[in-house]
């Protein structure tokens, strides 16, 4: 019992005691001022902000403390504390501080924001919070098509941007490119149908291109990076039933989707209007009839 007692007695005991108090002190301050600031103030990006802050500098304060607790003149003394503290942490806290690792690395490196669409793990969707743990994204595709919200909210662990790749759709250079098949059968004018499909896409895209055109030379002067083609261009390509003409165009990567509606609905009305000139291919099969056979049967006499 004296042995227990003068063990607590420690001031080294004492020390870390009063650490883990404060911290523990910290951390709730953080949680209470951040559900103190969501109930005061009303514009989203502000509360955001200001969330983060209180949350930020709370970090950066236990930092400190424990630095300034660490710093003595007599380190001995906390060899075996420090060991077997490291360790555990280590061991069973892994996951966690990977994580909050990763939360200042996103942070520090910009590798995304709120706002940004990015895949991770293998999931897609637009990120709409990153806290010390755990970025939480609008998850997009899964059981429906294109770059649709699923309307589920996900949660990852931010150790992930040490694990894998991180591709980010608007960083940089908010646009991507796309393509598009129109199929035309063999009587078809075919340099009518390109002529259609190039200036549908002209007057489709023409803001996408010139938009993207200044972003893109940022891109080749920050980057190792060879220039690319931001007009639209044609690739024709001939298969056993039809010609298929590839249109390859950039558009803004929230308005996939909405673009390549567009450019289908406006290349369709301009091939109506060629009065059977241009036809649009389609799979068609062809049924043949099994020839009648006629049978007599004959009975014989015996």
């Amino acid at each position: 019992m004296n042995e227990l007692l003068d063990f607590f007695e420690n001031p080294v005991i004492v020390k870390a005691t009063k650490l883990i108090l404060w911290v523990l002190f910290i951390v709730l301050a953080i949680g209470f001022l951040r559900k103190l600031l969501k109930r005061k103030i009303n514009d989203a990006a502000i509360r955001y902000k200001a969330q983060k802050g209180v949350e930020v500098f709370g970090y950066v304060l236990i930092g400190l403390l424990i630095l300034i607790s660490f710093t003595v003149q007599n380190f001995e003394d906390y060899t075996i504390i420090i060991g077997l503290f490291t360790a555990g942490i280590t061991f069973t806290l892994q996951e966690l501080i990977l994580s909050i690792a990763g939360s200042f690395y996103i942070f520090f490196v910009r590798v995304y924001k709120p706002g940004d669409r990015i895949e991770l793990n293998g999931i897609k969707g637009d990120v709409i919070d990153i806290d010390s743990i755990y970025t939480t994204m609008m998850e997009m595709g899964e059981w429906v098509s294109s770059d649709n919200y699923s309307g589920r909210i996900v949660k990852i662990s931010n150790a992930f941007v040490f694990k894998g790749p991180i591709k980010n759709y608007s960083m940089d250079f908010p646009f991507v490119w796309d393509e598009l098949n129109i199929l035309f059968t063999y009587d078809s004018d075919l340099e009518a149908g390109k002529q259609i499909v190039l200036n549908s896409a002209l007057e489709l895209l023409s803001d996408y291109t010139k938009n993207s055109q200044t972003k893109w030379e940022d891109m080749v002067e920050r980057y190792y990076i060879e220039n690319a083609t931001l007009e639209p261009t044609l690739a024709v390509s001939l298969t056993d039933n039809w010609i298929a003409v590839n249109l390859r165009y950039i558009t803004d990567y929230k308005l996939r989707r909405a673009t390549k509606h567009k450019l289908f609905q406006h290349i369709v009305n301009a091939v109506s209007e060629t009065n059977g000139k241009v036809t649009l291919a389609s799979t068609t099969l062809q049924l043949l009839k099994i020839p009648e056979l006629e049978v007599n049967l004959k009975k014989q006499n015996v």
